[in-house]
């Protein structure tokens, strides 16, 4: 797989991951930094396409906004459990307090426990990072899964790049894409999605039964029809689109 052959266009709408996407992958979710050339191409794109963009992450949108600050674009947090359209609007679902915090508890504990491991609670969801402690890759996973049971079902793992997460059951990546897709500027457009992870797997499926066009970052297996080698060439490819797209 390599980059989509076809000529890059601003009137498609756009859903960009996050880590591993736009930023290079650090040890920790906190040391990620967002440097001024990756405002302005945010900044740049949701120019072109008439706001066209939207930010598909893991992060929460409080951070997502931190990152992107001053801009506001549209934006899906904790993998679509709470999601902020194009006019601002915001979309989150509920969930007992009571059952967050347990999952919490759990999750919290056994991390404190174990040297290395970085707990990271997000309000609707909350990840368990072994980057750190590799070795402790099946038992970060096995008590993610065990306040998944004990939550009987409202809630469920999801693995990703050296992190376990804890999200709302049902709640994704594609399923934030769809949403996205059924309103404006979004609707009627062709939909590209850019991630790299086993959680945008279900961002890529959606695109691709919709005929868009989804790229994966990095290697791995994925249901992606194309492919980009790092983040440094997913900024490449988006700024030489920019460039040399049509009206320009």
């Amino acid at each position: 797989m390599q980059a989509p052959p076809v000529p890059f266009d601003p009137r498609w709408a756009f859903f960009l991951d996050l880590d591993g996407t736009l930023f290079e992958i650090r040890t920790t979710p906190q040391a990620v930094r967002r440097r001024p050339e990756e405002l302005e191409l945010v900044s740049r794109l949701a120019a072109a396409s008439g706001g066209a963009v939207a930010l598909i992450s893991g992060r929460s949108l409080a951070k997502i906004d931190r990152l992107f600050s001053p801009l506001k674009p549209a934006a899906a947090g904790q993998h679509g459990a709470e999601r902020r359209d194009a006019q601002g609007n915001l979309h989150e679902i509920q969930l007992s307090k009571k059952s967050l915090k347990h999952a919490a508890e759990i999750i919290g504990s056994f991390a404190a426990r174990h040297e290395g491991l970085v707990f990271e609670n997000k309000g609707l969801s909350m990840a368990l990072h072994y980057r750190l402690a590799p070795h402790l890759a099946e038992g970060a996973q096995g008590v993610v899964r065990e306040a998944a049971a004990a939550l009987g079902g409202a809630l469920e793992m999801q693995q990703g790049k050296m992190v376990a997460e804890l999200k709302p059951a049902g709640h994704d990546k594609g399923r934030a894409i769809g949403e996205f897709m059924r309103e404006p500027p979004f609707a009627g457009r062709v939909p590209l999605f850019i991630g790299d992870d086993l959680t945008d797997e279900h961002g890529f499926a959606v695109v691709n039964r919709m005929g868009g066009h989804s790229v994966k970052v990095g290697e791995g297996e994925s249901a992606a029809r194309w492919r980009l080698a790092s983040p440094t060439a997913v900024r490449a490819w988006l700024a030489e689109g920019l460039e040399h797209a049509p009206g320009r």
